[in-house]
């Protein structure tokens, strides 16, 4: 299962439903809502990770609702329409829809897309959050969106090591060789004490989400939060 949750915004019931059909097979979690004024705060209190946008809606049409979301939210949006003028396209691309699709569409072609975009979305992400870590070296401080921590100069050279590969796993041996290059004789436990450590910094002070994980008889690694 993927487990991404798939906005619907669509009135015709029954092209509503067979998009629900074709995400669910294909993993997805699927939300509808059949009123343009019933989205914005819906989106607001809900996570949501791709928004399918139907542009003629009850209420407030999809491309007033676009740019309502577009104030609060960079959630991917797909807009769904019958009308196929580029002016339309245009519009709706220009306002900060991030893709277009024109009924009548393949169900499966429109599943792609949204994988697709999902996809684009993660890396662009991910490439954000690289690009708002920042490691300054002569003053031992973190700063990740927006905000900053001091380290100890251990703390400091563990965290520069495992985020600079996302996802590998440090072995405690690995970290004890690359932080004390002297070859002093350093235990399991001490590593361990500084990791506890630097994780309750980084906790307090920069993010509230996990970033250095313990893999179970293995050693540590480091990730972006989601």
């Amino acid at each position: 299962m993927r487990g991404e949750t798939i906005l619907i915004v669509e009135d015709e019931v029954k092209i509503a439903n067979i998009i629900q059909e074709y995400l669910e097979d294909s993993g997805f979690k699927t939300v509808c809502i059949e009123n343009g004024l019933d989205v914005s705060d819906w989106v607001q209190q809900h996570p949501v990770d791709l928004i399918l946008l139907d542009i003629m809606l009850p209420g407030k049409d999809g491309l007033q609702v676009c740019k309502e979301v577009r104030a609060f939210s960079q959630v991917p949006i797909i807009m769904l329409t019958a009308k196929v003028e580029e002016i339309d396209r245009i519009l709706g691309l220009e306002l900060g829809a991030d893709d277009y699709i024109c009924k009548p569409f393949s169900p499966r072609e429109l599943v792609a897309r949204v994988k697709a975009l999902l996809r684009r979305s993660a890396l662009r992400m991910e490439s954000q959050k690289v690009e708002d870590w920042q490691m300054d070296e002569e003053r031992y401080q973190v700063r990740y969106q927006g905000k900053t921590v001091s380290l100890s100069m251990v703390e400091f050279a563990i965290l520069k090591l495992l985020s600079a590969s996302p996802g590998r796993i440090y072995s405690r041996s690995n970290l004890i060789g690359s932080i004390y290059p002297d070859n002093r004789v350093v235990s399991d436990r001490t590593v361990d004490s500084h990791i506890k450590k630097l994780r309750h910094k980084l906790a307090e002070e920069l993010t509230q989400k996990e970033l250095i994980y313990s893999v179970y008889g293995v050693g540590y690694k480091f990730e972006f939060p989601a």
